[in-house]
């Protein structure tokens, strides 16, 4: 391999400028879609100042009445886990409630910008994360419900940051590295071409043949097995609804809650899980990484579990609150997809779930069952959807992985077979 120089990547990164500035207005324009006047709230890494500001003035571009930035940085973040007492992150900060709530009453759209580095809060607690973001969900309740409820838009996004495009290309340069993965990020966001938008508008479309087969047979459960161990059954729920690309306010709005996106999902019954299931890649989870481990459930909830790393990560990730343990979305991505086909492991949920099929643990979708977003939380819960103040995806999806759907009748009709749609084996 023909290393880069400093110079070479520096007028590369340079030379993709006019993608990125793309790039921007699709998450802007097609992944909240901003409307005239409408708040707008980016949370984005401080290393990635350069990107914010082009994101603000894409999304005043747009006609946003007003931006607000929130900023991460990895360095301060652990230096507070390092520093502070437990008892602080049970509860979430005042100005941060307030925040977050008021913008969600106001009716803002949420840009949401990943790059982080994957192993940040190595050798943290993972108690002092756990409990903040448990505190945020619980606490932040009008924000969170702004998005479960289909009130507010919002779209998670990726930028490249140092320490994460190094563990994605340990073998070059930093400077290499970051320019690597800007590609990539591009690449699997379908931003490198010309005009990305339109190039969303015809992916969203693709996502209609996926849909319909499954919702026309409405199967009971769904049987997935692979030679790594993996046999599960999860059930499904009467009038549950399959969905993928792109999303709905209850107002109209159409946005895209993930950029890039390749799944559709669904949510199952609660109380309908049995078996034991493999992950296929690690799981970056609050700044640690879980590898190497598998869940065993019976009547839907997660009776044991073990893990080469990280189990304590997933000890925390379970004992959120009492429905932790149960499954929010099970979701269906071939391995012919552009993220996989990129052979390259991100350590980012975002886009290591949409390369694999994924189960997430924790709270489910209202829209994924007719009539969820006019059910309250109690209804959801009669209904078979899970509720819990967390939503981790966990990607199952090995190389020959067999999905078989089962009708009330007992019909077995394949979905997957060896990792992808069974009309891509014919």
């Amino acid at each position: 391999m023909n290393r880069m120089t400093a110079e070479e990547c520096r007028k590369a990164i340079e030379d993709l400028a006019p993608q990125i500035s793309r790039y921007a207005d699709l998450i802007v324009r097609k992944g909240v879609a901003v409307q005239p006047g409408q708040e707008v709230v980016v949370q984005v890494p401080v290393e990635r100042a350069d990107f914010a500001r082009l994101l603000v003035e894409r999304a005043y571009a747009a006609g946003a009445g007003h931006v607000t930035v929130m900023w991460r940085d990895d360095a301060m973040t652990r230096l507070e886990y390092e520093n502070v007492e437990l008892s602080y992150f049970q509860h979430a900060p005042e100005w941060k409630v307030t925040l977050l709530n008021s913008m969600a009453e106001k009716g803002a759209a949420f840009i949401f910008i990943d790059g982080d580095d994957p192993s940040a809060l190595k050798g943290i607690d993972p108690a002092k994360p756990a409990a903040a973001s448990k505190a945020t969900n619980a606490e932040c309740r009008t924000y969170r419900e702004g998005m479960d409820f289909g009130r507010n838009a919002w779209t998670a996004a990726g930028v490249p940051v140092a320490a994460w495009a190094r563990q994605v290309f340990p073998d070059v340069s930093e400077d290499e590295a970051i320019y690597r993965l800007w590609k990539a990020i591009l690449e699997t966001a379908r931003s490198a071409g010309d005009d990305p938008q339109q190039a969303w508008e015809e992916h969203n479309a693709a996502f209609s043949k996926k849909k319909r087969f499954l919702n026309d047979y409405a199967f009971d459960r769904l049987h997935y097995t692979s030679k790594n161990g993996t046999d599960l059954t999860l059930g499904l729920n009467p009038g549950h609804v399959w969905e993928g690309g792109s999303g709905r306010t209850v107002g109209g709005t159409v946005f895209f809650p993930n950029i890039p996106t390749e799944e559709v999902f669904t949510t199952p019954n609660r109380m309908r899980a049995d078996g034991i299931v493999y992950s296929a890649l690690p799981l970056a989870h609050a700044g640690q990484i879980v590898r190497d481990f598998w869940l065993r459930f019976e009547n839907g909830a997660v009776v044991d579990y073990d893990a080469a790393q990280g189990k304590d990560v997933l000890r925390h990730i379970l004992e959120t609150d009492e429905n932790a343990v149960r499954l929010g979305e099970c979701a269906l991505i071939s391995k012919n997809t552009p993220i996989r086909e990129t052979g390259i492991l991100f350590y980012d949920t975002l886009y290591d779930e949409n390369a694999s099929c994924h189960l997430a643990l924790g709270i489910g979708f209202p829209e994924c069952i007719e009539g969820g977003f006019d059910m309250d939380r109690e209804a959801l819960l009669a209904h078979g959807v899970n509720q819990s103040a967390t939503h981790v995806d966990f990607m199952i999806g090995s190389d020959d992985l067999n999905v078989t759907g089962i009708t009330a009748e007992g019909e077995e009709v394949p979905i997957f077979v060896n990792g992808q749609w069974v009309w891509e084996n014919e």
